[in-house]
């Protein structure tokens, strides 16, 4: 009797959300597997993805050599482009395109710790729907949910990487020889927002090639948490 009146009392003690969490933390009926085991493991997965992917884009050409990430010239700077190289200076308008890949090689592998610490983050209130959604559902989940302060961090990362890798220098010459040539409206793109924009998608993407990987290859599942969870969604 005592020990009923005791957990009678337990909701004027706690609040909603403190009773919500301890029910998230209730393994569910059917399956022996708790919410909170659920989006530990979609973490894990996309901690997987920042250091089996990710990192590979902090390598030389990381980007470059990559088609699914490589930074590609944005609208304003494709007449540039090419007519630089119907002037003959193509060997500049080369070197153009591959220092913008370099300074995002440079930034993300300076920045790999915001990412990891953004996936520590978060926490999945609806972890079983994004368990259960597309194959790559926590990775979109993630870029909803962390792109714009981690934009706000890796912005001036870009900015300082265009700098040591030499692209303002190349940039700035090729645009002042574009400008300089008659009948060509000046262009002034701003270099470090699209490259972090640009980096920033590459980084996703990136990350939702491990995830994809994971739910569909039950031989990259290489711990029992990733074995346990993904296993709810086959």
């Amino acid at each position: 009797m005592k020990k009923f009146f005791l957990l009678a009392l337990v909701p004027f003690f706690l609040s909603c959300a403190e009773l919500q969490q301890i029910a998230d933390s209730l393994p569910q009926e059917g399956t022996g597997i708790s919410n909170a085991e659920v989006a530990a493991g979609l973490r894990q997965a996309l901690d997987f993805g920042i250091d089996k992917q990710v990192t590979k884009l902090a390598q030389e050409n990381g980007f470059f050599n990559n088609e699914l990430v490589r930074i590609g010239l944005p609208p304003e700077l494709q007449k540039v482009d090419k007519t630089l190289r119907d002037l003959g200076m193509s060997s500049l308008a080369d070197e153009g395109l591959k220092v913008l890949n370099r300074a995002a090689e440079d930034a993300v592998q300076e920045a790999t710790p915001i990412f990891v610490n953004a996936v520590k983050q978060i926490t999945f209130t609806d972890a079983r729907n994004i368990l259960l959604g597309d194959d790559v559902a926590a990775t979109t989940y993630l870029a909803q949910k962390t792109t714009d302060p981690l934009y706000s961090k890796f912005n001036p990362v870009i900015t300082n990487s265009l700098d040591k890798v030499g692209a303002t220098k190349v940039w700035t010459e090729i645009i002042n020889r574009y400008n300089a040539l008659p009948l060509t409206g000046d262009v002034n793109p701003d270099l470090g927002d699209y490259v972090t924009q640009e980096a920033l998608k590459g980084v996703y993407t990136m990350i939702a090639v491990e995830e994809k990987e994971i739910r569909n290859n039950f031989a990259s599942r290489t711990t029992d948490l990733l074995k346990r969870v993904f296993a709810l969604q086959d």
